[in-house]
């Protein structure tokens, strides 16, 4: 009996042992293969999720930024001897489409009131700017003259310190305004220094001449204001180089050059298509040149900036009805700004002479400006110019660049 029993223990317990794990090993086999599904399961959640993720962030990072910025002024100016009268500068939006770091549109409209009431619009610049490294962008387009500083850094009204530019940096000055063409610009280390440049090369500009009798003609001025079209086919080529010894000093030298010529005359009567018939076909391209020179020195609250340009106009005696002699527009300009210390006040003086080949337009003049900058981009500006002009040889009389000019200017970047 004793085997008998000992014979069904242990049968019970190796029937108990087998039971107990069957169901183990029957479980086993499924459970790795579910838990590999489970993996593979978690695996799609988790790149669902980071999905969702990446598409709920990419406002904070996307592959396409855009931006916009601008300026706007607004004021009131009061000339000598005249009437005062309040006035809409100019509202210049400006645009940025960014895609990634590899290319950027940019653009800036600029809406004016004219004296008529009417509104003008014009296309400042547009470009296609494609960052090739670090130290170089190919800017494709109509671009701010690279000539100087003022132009492409200073112009926007809440940037200058005064409320009006210095003579000779407008239309038909002697500081060229905007090109359409090709540009590369960039900076790099030079010599234990710093370095920006920029190299162009784009339309020519075009001459506009006077006349009064219709037989003697003279040059009234170098319209470089980046024409969509290049009516003699002669390129403009130049560029700035500008090297920082010090992070608050930079020192600049500008050059161009190239042909002109001349497709517009003031003063024939009836007025004649530029380019086409009359006095402003089969001209002759004259040489064009622009030199130029700036700096800047920032210390403490205080800037001091000055800048030169100079364009000349070659001769043409030997072909076109126009025929004159060259002519040469020269100008330049300091100014020193300061910001009284822990305050929002600030003073501005500018000195500048402008040389042109009408007394008409000459002009030395000192201005003095007040701002108070109720934000870092809102300033209320006034302006006052002390202004010099010749007079007229045949009557005796000065001319209206004599007269002096007070300005009140509300001036906003956005």
């Amino acid at each position: 009996m004793m085997s008998c029993s000992c014979y069904s223990l242990t049968r019970k317990l190796l029937v108990t042992a087998i039971a107990v794990a069957l169901p183990g090993m029957a479980v086993a086999e499924p459970t790795n293969a579910d838990l590999q599904g489970q993996i593979d399961a978690l695996q799609s959640q988790v790149t669902a999720l980071n999905t969702e993720v990446n598409q709920a962030t990419e406002w904070k990072n996307p592959n396409t930024l855009i931006h916009t910025a601008g300026y706007a002024d607004v004021g009131y100016v009061k000339k000598e001897g005249q009437d005062g009268s309040f006035v809409v500068g100019r509202f210049a939006p400006i645009f940025h489409y960014q895609y990634r770091d590899i290319v950027m549109l940019e653009a800036e409209l600029e809406f004016e009131v004219g004296e008529d009431g009417e509104t003008e619009v014009a296309l400042e610049y547009l470009t296609i700017d494609w960052f090739l490294n670090d130290y170089a962008v190919l800017v494709a387009g109509k671009f701010l003259s690279p000539i100087g500083q003022f132009r492409q850094n200073l112009h926007p009204s809440w940037i200058n310190k005064l409320a009006t530019p210095p003579p000779g940096f407008g239309h038909d000055g002697a500081a060229p305004v905007s090109d359409l063409g090709l540009q590369v610009r960039g900076g790099f280390p030079f010599a234990g220094m710093r370095a920006n440049y920029a190299i162009y090369a784009s339309n020519g500009p075009e001459i506009n001449a006077e006349t009064e009798d219709g037989i003697d003609y003279e040059l009234d001025g170098v319209a470089a204001e980046g024409f969509n079209a290049d009516v003699d086919g002669e390129k403009t080529f130049g560029g700035r180089f500008a090297i920082l010894p010090v992070a608050s000093v930079e020192v600049a030298v500008s050059v161009a050059g190239g042909k002109a010529t001349v497709t517009n005359v003031e003063g024939e009567e009836p007025p004649l298509p530029p380019g086409t018939v009359g006095p402003v076909a089969n001209q002759t391209a004259r040489d064009y040149s622009v030199y130029g020179a700036d700096f800047v020195w920032f210390t403490g609250n205080m800037s001091v900036r000055g800048e030169f340009v100079k364009t000349k106009v070659g001769n043409d005696r030997s072909a076109g009805v126009t025929a004159s002699d060259g002519a040469t527009w020269q100008t330049w300009y300091t100014q020193v700004a300061y910001r009284l210390p822990n305050s929002k006040w600030e003073g501005a003086l500018r000195y500048t002479d402008y040389d042109s080949p009408h007394d008409s337009v000459d002009i030395k003049q000192a201005a003095i400006g007040l701002n108070y900058l109720v934000t870092n981009t809102f300033i209320v500006k006034l302006t006052h110019e002390f202004n010099e002009g010749k007079t007229d040889q045949t009557t005796g009389v000065k001319y209206a660049t004599d007269d002096d000019l007070t300005v009140l200017q509300l001036a906003y970047g956005f």
